[in-house]
């Protein structure tokens, strides 16, 4: 299977995928990244978002939620080292939403004993999120 890669995609609480796959797209920092079978190897950051996996032999993409991590190609796989990885269909649309409102009042309460820079971090998570789940929700 030469128009193939191997994915791992793995949080600090299990392997989330193993497989391979026809291509990757994923947000990196400096925009999205589309990765296919040997691609020039490259270690880079990734911001939160959605992971597309176009596994072989499926119709559906498989589809990730990453809230950061790393990102590792080599020319015949690559691993996502992920903060939290959460698989599309375990994603939660009421939590996210309850942690996007708590984090946008803990950034206009001046008051809190929060961090900004955490409350910041931790909306553009959960924005992320909702976008994982309605690209989920329009591919069905």
């Amino acid at each position: 299977m030469a128009n193939t890669i191997h994915v791992d995609v793995v949080s600090a609480e299990e392997s989330i995928f193993s497989g391979e796959a026809e291509f990757v797209a994923l947000p990196g920092e400096s925009g999205e990244l589309g990765i296919y079978p040997s691609h020039t190897p490259l270690i880079t950051r990734i911001k939160p978002g959605a992971v597309r996996i176009k596994v072989v032999g499926q119709a559906d993409e498989e589809l990730v939620f990453v809230a950061g991590g790393i990102l590792e190609v080599q020319p015949h796989g690559v691993t996502v080292l992920a903060d939290t990885a959460i698989r599309g269909h375990d994603l939660d649309e009421a939590k996210a939403l309850a942690a996007k409102k708590a984090a946008e009042e803990s950034m206009v309460n001046k008051d809190a004993k929060i961090d900004y820079a955490t409350a910041q971090a931790e909306l553009a998570t959960a924005i992320a999120q909702l976008a994982a789940i309605a690209k989920l929700r329009h591919k069905r």
